[in-house]
């Protein structure tokens, strides 16, 4: 019988477009604050990427509380994108991101194509960053309110305008609250995407039977946690076995035989997010949960088993 193999024989080293990673775990935006947060908590410089907060042109205030419900196996936010802003992100958070050994992204948000342009091509000529993430699900202003990431043109249009004035890594990040997720991603790909991550949070709402209120003073918010799993892996196993762009997995990930699932799926990494709430070691376990698995398996590298799924008898 063949020898477990050491940790040093596992390849666990990826690539999002020209994006190299050392390994497959990335932190998801908005779950991580900007890093900085969690730095006495996890080896920043261990993990694969850390996604930062989502960035507007302006600071956000976000909406009022409560904001924040709990749910069966998961979370409701309506955090209502508060962020310090492009100016303020630039001047105090990218200085501590700049110490860090792992790749960093920065997710965007905007109301307006032109804004999401206007923060690619700053945040393009900032040291330190090696690629954007571009939330799709904000309204757009200018139509009306619909999101970007609900209509196939519109998502293309947003990605187009990114890729025209940046040549970092562009990641667009995908709305499960569709019709087909597959649409969508392709419509991304065509215009340029370099990558795509899924899946965003499902809508939902929470009632307090006690006082006949909503839980959140928002009334709707964002559905996070184990209990999307099975909705995110099945988007990310039709785009990833749709599309020939690496794919990112999101929803629901707090283990590592969860992340080792999206992988086998076709995602090429995962984003650890909700469960950093209530494990801020999350990340570092699943990263050495999934080296263990490589080890067990007699796999000397991730990729091998990326996409590698049965079907069948």
């Amino acid at each position: 019988m063949d020898a477990i193999k050491s940790v040093a024989d596992v390849n666990l080293t990826v690539a999002i477009g020209s994006l190299q990673l050392t390994n497959p775990v990335m932190t998801a935006s908005g779950t991580f604050g900007y890093a900085a947060e969690f730095a006495n908590l996890v080896d920043l410089d261990r993990l694969g990427a850390l996604v930062v907060k989502g960035i507007s042109i302006k600071p956000r205030p976000g909406n009022p509380p409560p904001r924040i419900a709990e749910t069966a196996c998961g979370m409701l936010n309506a955090i209502g994108l508060e962020n310090v802003g492009l100016e303020r992100f630039i001047a105090e958070k990218m200085p501590f991101l700049r110490t860090c050994r792992s790749r960093i992204i920065v997710n965007i948000l905007g109301d307006s194509i032109e804004e999401y342009a206007i923060l690619a091509k700053e945040l393009s000529n900032v040291t330190g960053i090696d690629a954007l993430e571009i939330n799709i699900s904000c309204p757009n202003v200018k139509k009306g309110g619909v999101a970007f990431g609900t209509v196939p043109q519109m998502a293309a249009a947003v990605t187009f305008a990114v890729k025209n004035v940046t040549e970092l890594p562009v990641i667009v990040k995908l709305s499960p609250n569709v019709t087909d997720i597959v649409a969508m991603a392709k419509a991304v790909a065509e215009s340029g995407a370099d990558a795509v991550s899924l899946i965003n949070t499902l809508i939902g709402m929470a009632i307090d039977a006690q006082t006949r209120r909503p839980k959140l003073a928002n009334i709707i918010g964002g559905l996070s946690g184990p209990a999307i799993k099975p909705i995110a892996l099945r988007m990310v196993w039709q785009v990833a076995s749709a599309l020939s762009i690496p794919v990112i997995g999101i929803g629901g990930i707090s283990t590592a035989e969860d992340a080792i699932e999206f992988l086998l799926a076709g995602a090429t990494a995962v984003q650890i997010g909700t469960a950093n709430f209530f494990n801020p070691a999350a990340t570092g376990q699943i990263l050495s949960g999934i080296d263990s698995y490589l080890r067990q398996q007699g796999e000397s590298s991730v990729r091998a088993i990326i996409g590698s799924l049965r079907l069948g008898v």
